[in-house]
């Protein structure tokens, strides 16, 4: 898996705190500040396979350890939910990521004079615009992502 570098990493940040010593706020403000904060400049660039850690998060918050698993009262989906609608608020990652990649292609669309832009279009669009152009075949995985 190209990302299991950072799993690894997810994974040691939640393992370093016990889960039975922490309140359910004391998870909350881990999961929310630390744990959905460290992806977030890699989810700008690639399409990221956000199960592996939504289900880390999940085992974490309901209690599981390692790679036991506890029970789980409510699904995950329901727990992204804004806490007036009675979720926990956490980020569904998976639109966060498509939000993060659709910001690029807004910067591809309006800084058209940036280098990243010039070498994207030469590269992977010369003849049309971002929004219209097709995969191709040899394409990085940042363009794939995009």
């Amino acid at each position: 898996m190209v990302f299991r570098s950072l799993l690894d990493r997810l994974w040691k940040k939640l393992g370093g705190w016990k889960e039975k010593l922490l309140s359910r706020a004391g998870k909350e403000v881990l999961l929310k500040a630390v744990i959905q904060a460290i992806p977030t400049y890699l989810m700008g660039v690639y399409k990221f396979p956000v199960d592996a850690i939504s289900s880390a998060m999940a085992r974490f918050w309901w209690g599981g350890k390692g790679e036991a698993r506890g029970m789980h009262w409510l699904s995950w989906e329901k727990l992204c939910k804004p806490k007036c609608m009675g979720g926990m608020g956490f980020k569904d990652l998976a639109v966060f990521n498509d939000a993060l990649l659709g910001r690029q292609v807004w910067r591809l669309i309006h800084f058209h004079v940036s280098l990243l832009s010039r070498v994207m279009k030469a590269k992977y669009y010369p003849n049309c615009d971002v929004l219209f152009a097709s995969l191709g075949h040899s394409n990085s995985f940042s363009w794939r992502s995009i």
